[in-house]
């Protein structure tokens, strides 16, 4: 099924993929507040910064977050529009189920197959 033709489906699993993970979703939430270090992310979980770091990768492999070097530091930026992209996809999907549904229950209810 095509949900939004502007992403392919590599992209949407990428996405999908990424927040399926609830470190990642976390690391997503703390980011879309404000821009924060790896550093300072890894402090905020009992892993270790090697594990963030890589928790982060995902994130922006599927164009979620943006990483910029200030210094020694690398600065984590929540993708809004991705964000927003994904909100969108989960908005298609939704309208989707919603119009399956109320197909399922005009059938329920006319079991002779009238159509209302």
């Amino acid at each position: 099924m095509v949900v939004d033709a502007a992403l392919t489906e590599v992209e949407i699993d990428r996405i999908f993929g990424a927040l399926a993970d609830e470190t990642r979703r976390d690391i997503l939430r703390r980011t879309i507040r404000h821009e924060q270090s790896i550093s300072a992310l890894a402090r905020q979980y009992v892993m270790s910064f090697a594990a963030v770091q890589k928790h982060v990768a995902v994130l922006e492999r599927a164009t979620l977050v943006t990483k910029e070097r200030r210094g020694r530091e690398q600065i984590v930026h929540a993708n809004r529009a991705a964000v927003g992209m994904a909100a969108s996809l989960l908005d298609n999907y939704e309208q989707l189920w919603i119009q399956r549904a109320h197909r399922i229950a005009d059938i329920l209810a006319n079991p002779k197959g009238e159509r209302t």
